[in-house]
């Protein structure tokens, strides 16, 4: 009997859909499915979170997409047991695409935006994915940290890159070299979360930041956007400022369609 259960059970998790996706109204929901695992990513997750992520970016219809896990946690970082199992070890360079990290999309330079809806732990390989996300939605019961610091296991997924310029170096290290637990109350107050909702509401509050950035003009967003990343490693200002300026005059034709629509409700407004 033991035979024949544990063997249902692996069928089970091989035809699980591992990550989840759909689109609704120009909102792109990708969910990590693995909620009995507390959303660990092994490979096979890995794989199919770097292919959702890809969807997205060829998506013209998807504006913006939202990042969160199945059930109460968002992720708790790289799956041990296919670690501790030597499994990690015996992937080959080509079991990922170029330019990808074990929990899959990390090194990617999404050209649109992405919120993290943080429920519960975002740790280790988990908090480095939230950092992928342009901003963080995060519950009550959210809780961050570098908990691969406790197991002897680093960062190989941006969070020594990005981790430092999202909450600055000296909070950042604090997080790397302690590896201690972060509050939502906290992650809000040092920059880690741009928001902080009701326990269960991360995914409603992301959405409804999703529908305000989806509203906007799309074009000047997504330069400014870029800019502003850009400028993180520009090597000048004045390279940084010239920047801003081509991207942006190369988007000015919105700006004038945009300008139009305001200064005709301004005379519908003045005729009121």
């Amino acid at each position: 009997f033991s035979f024949l259960f544990g063997r249902s059970l692996l069928t089970t998790m091989s035809m699980r859909q591992l990550v989840k996706t759909r689109l609704v109204d120009g909102i792109f929901i990708i969910t990590i499915n693995n909620a009995d695992r507390n959303n660990c990513v092994g490979h096979p997750t890995a794989k199919a979170l770097v292919e959702a992520c890809k969807r997205f970016e060829t998506d013209d219809t998807a504006k913006v997409a939202i990042l969160q896990g199945e059930g109460a946690n968002f992720c708790c970082g790289y799956d041990l047991k296919e670690v501790s199992e030597g499994a990690f070890a015996n992937h080959d360079s080509q079991s990922l695409p170029e330019n990808f990290r074990p929990m899959g999309p990390s090194a990617m330079a999404l050209r649109k935006p992405l919120i993290a809806a943080v429920e519960g732990y975002a740790v280790a390989g988990g908090l480095e994915l939230s950092l992928l996300a342009d901003v963080r939605v995060a519950s009550s019961s959210a809780r961050f940290g570098v908990f691969c610091r406790r197991v002897g296991v680093p960062l190989l997924d941006g969070g020594t890159v990005r981790l430092p310029k999202v909450i600055g170096v000296g909070r950042a290290l604090d997080l790397i070299l302690t590896g201690r637990e972060v509050s939502a109350e906290e992650a809000l107050s040092i920059g880690l979360a741009n928001r902080v909702v009701e326990k269960g509401k991360a995914l409603e509050g992301a959405i409804t930041m999703a529908k305000l950035i989806a509203s906007h003009p799309n074009a000047c967003m997504l330069v400014d956007r870029t800019s502003v990343y850009n400028s993180l490693s520009s090597p000048t200002m004045k390279d940084a400022l010239d920047f801003e300026y081509s991207e942006g005059v190369s988007v000015l034709a919105e700006s004038i369609q945009g300008a139009g629509k305001f200064m005709t409700r301004e005379r519908v407004n003045a005729k009121l």
